[in-house]
C-alpha cells in the first residue's frame, strides 16, 4: 500500500495540470467575437462533440460516487438500467428538440423559448439556469478535493481554489473552442486511469477475477434489471430508470445550455445530431465500467478491513490512493482532475453565455461591440468562477449527507423538469401562450416540490413529475382562461 504520494506521482500531476492549461490556452487563442467564445465559430466536429458531450457530463461525482453505489451494502449493477433512459431520451431530443435550435443563429437554448412565448419566459428560465447549474457543479467540485486529502493531506480549501483556478483560466482565455478539445483530453484521460485501476484491483484481490464473479454472484451482485413498479423503492428500477431517465437526460441534454451550447458548435445538425446519439451508448459503457469497479471493490472490503468507515463515495478514492502503484497513483490522479475540469469549465462558459445573451445584452438595450461582448463574457466567467469555488468550500465544511451522485442527479431533476415541461408546450401545444405557460411553470414546480418534499419518491422520477406537471398544468389553464374569455364575449 502506497504511504502518500511520492515525488514521481506529484510530477505526473503538474505536468498534467499545466499540460492542459497550455492546450487550452493554445487551441482558445485570438476568440474575438461571441460566436468564437462561445461557439467555437459554429465549427467543431462531431467526434470532438461527442467526447465533449461524454466528459461533460462525467464529473467526480461520476467517477467517484458511481462505484460507490455498487460496493455499499446491498448494492448491484441496478444502477446501469437509467443509461436505458439515457439513450431514448437522447433520441427524443434528436428528433424533436434538436430542429428548433438550428433554426436561425441562436446563441443559447433560452433564445427558442422567446421566440415561442415571449421574454418573460426567456429570463425565468435563464435565471433558474444560473442558479441551479451553479448550485450543483460546485457540488460536484469539492469530492475532488477528498483525493488529494487522502493522498497527501492537502488541505480541502487549498485544493478547490488549486483545480478551480487552473480551469478557469483556460476558460477566462479561450472559450468554448478552449473547454470542449480540453474535454476530448480530458475523457481519454479518466478513461485510462479507471481503466488501470480495475486491472491493478484485479491483481490484489486474491482469486483474480473469478474470484471477483464467483463472490459477485453469490451476493447477487452482478443483478442489472429489477422490475419492481414501486415508485419509493431506493435503489434504482427498470421503470424508473427507462421513464425516469428518458426525462432526465431530455431535460438535461434538450433544454440545458450546458449541452445545447455544443450542439450549436457543430458545423450543421446533422453532426450534433450524431454525436448527441452515440453519447448514450457511451455512457452506458462507461457507467458499467464503474459500477464493475464498485463491484470489485465490495469483493475486496468483504476480505479486508482496511477501508471499513469510509462512505461510500470514499470508498473508490481511499483504493486508488493505497492500492495503485507509482505512477499509476499519479494517472489516477490526474484522471479525476479531468473529469471534474471538463465539468467545471462547461459549465462556467454555458453560464457566462447565458447571462451575457440573455440577460445582460436584452437589459442593456443597446447594440455592444463584439470586444466589448467578449470583455463582459470573460469578467462573468471570473464571477462564476469565484462563485463555484466559494459554494465548493462551503459544501465541504457543511457535508451533503447521501450519495454525492444523488445529490447532484437530484438538483438536475429538480431544476429541468419543469423547464423540459415549457418546451413541451411550446412544441406540442400550440394555442398555449406565455402567461398559461409561466402559470404552468410555477404549478409545475410546486406539483415537483410536494413529491420531493412530501414523499419518498425516488428522484429519478423528478423530471417526468415536473416537465409532466408543467405541461398538463399549462394546457389547463389556457384552457380555463379561453373558457371564461367566451363566456364573458357571450354574456356582453
Amino acid at each position: 500500500m502506497n504511504p502518500g504520494l511520492g515525488a514521481t506521482d506529484s510530477l505526473i500531476v503538474v505536468v498534467y495540470m499545466l499540460v492542459v492549461l497550455l492546450f487550452g490556452l493554445w487551441v482558445g487563442r485570438g476568440r474575438k467575437s461571441s460566436a468564437d467564445y462561445f461557439l467555437a465559430n459554429r465549427s467543431l466536429p462531431w467526434g470532438a462533440l461527442l467526447l465533449s458531450i461524454v466528459a461533460t457530463e462525467t464529473s467526480t461525482v461520476t467517477f467517484l460516487s458511481i462505484p460507490g453505489i455498487a460496493a455499499a451494502a446491498g448494492g448491484n449493477l441496478t444502477f446501469l438500467q437509467i443509461t436505458f433512459g439515457y439513450i431514448a431520451g437522447r433520441l427524443f431530443v434528436v428528433f424533436v428538440l434538436l430542429p428548433l435550435y438550428f433554426r436561425g443563429q441562436a446563441f443559447t437554448a433560452y433564445e427558442v423559448l422567446e421566440s415561442r412565448f415571449g421574454q418573460a419566459s426567456r429570463r425565468t428560465v435563464s435565471t433558474l439556469f444560473l442558479l441551479t447549474r451553479n448550485a450543483g457543479d460546485s457540488l460536484r467540485l469539492f469530492p475532488t478535493a477528498l483525493v488529494l486529502q487522502l493522498a497527501v493531506g492537502i488541505d480541502l480549501t487549498t485544493s478547490i481554489i488549486a483545480l478551480g483556478g487552473v480551469t478557469l483560466v483556460y476558460t477566462f482565455i479561450g472559450g468554448a473552442k478552449s473547454v470542449i478539445w480540453n474535454d476530448c483530453v480530458q475523457f481519454v484521460i479518466y478513461i485510462i486511469g479507471a481503466v488501470a485501476a480495475g486491472v491493478v484491483m484485479i491483481d490484489v484481490i486474491p482469486g483474480g477475477f473469478a474470484q471477483i464473479i464467483e463472490a459477485a454472484t453469490a451476493d447477487d451482485r452482478l443483478r442489472v434489471l429489477d422490475f419492481d413498479t414501486s415508485l419509493v423503492k431506493p435503489s434504482m428500477t427498470f421503470w424508473a430508470g427507462l421513464a425516469g431517465g428518458a426525462f432526465l437526460t431530455a431535460a438535461t441534454h434538450g433544454t440545458d445550455q450546458l449541452m445545447v451550447q455544443r450542439y450549436l458548435s457543430a458545423r450543421r445538425q446533422a453532426d450534433a445530431a450524431l454525436a448527441l446519439g452515440l453519447s448514450g451508448f457511451i455512457v452506458l459503457l462507461q457507467f458499467a465500467l464503474f459500477l464493475l469497479l464498485g463491484i470489485g471493490l465490495a469483493v475486496m472490503h468483504g476480505a479486508t478491513d482496511d477501508a471499513h468507515g469510509l462512505q461510500a463515495d470514499q470508498l473508490f478514492a481511499s483504493f486508488l490512493v493505497n492500492y495503485l502503484p507509482t505512477g499509476l497513483l499519479g494517472l489516477a490522479l490526474a484522471a479525476v482532475f479531468a473529469a471534474a475540469m471538463s465539468t467545471l469549465s462547461s459549465s462556467l462558459n454555458s453560464s457566462a453565455a447565458v447571462f451575457i445573451n440573455d440577460i445582460y445584452l436584452p437589459l442593456r438595450g443597446e447594440i455592444v461591440d463584439q470586444a466589448a461582448q467578449v470583455r463582459a463574457s470573460r469578467l462573468a466567467t471570473i464571477l462564476f468562477g469565484l462563485l463555484q469555488t466559494g459554494l465548493a468550500v462551503l459544501y465541504g465544511w457543511l457535508g451533503t449527507g447521501e450519495s454525492t451522485v444523488a445529490n447532484v442527479l437530484k438538483i438536475s431533476g429538480f431544476a429541468t423538469g419543469p423547464v423540459l415541461g415549457l418546451y413541451l408546450l411550446g412544441v406540442f401545444a400550440p394555442r398555449v401562450g406565455q402567461r398559461s405557460a409561466l402559470a404552468g411553470f410555477v404549478i409545475g414546480v410546486a406539483i415537483l416540490s410536494s413529491a420531493a418534499l412530501g414523499t419518498s419518491v425516488h428522484w429519478a422520477w423528478y423530471a417526468l413529475i415536473g416537465s409532466l406537471g408543467t405541461f398538463m398544468a399549462g394546457w389547463l389553464v389556457q384552457e380555463m382562461r379561453e373558457r371564461m374569455v367566451n363566456i364573458v364575449g357571450r354574456q356582453a
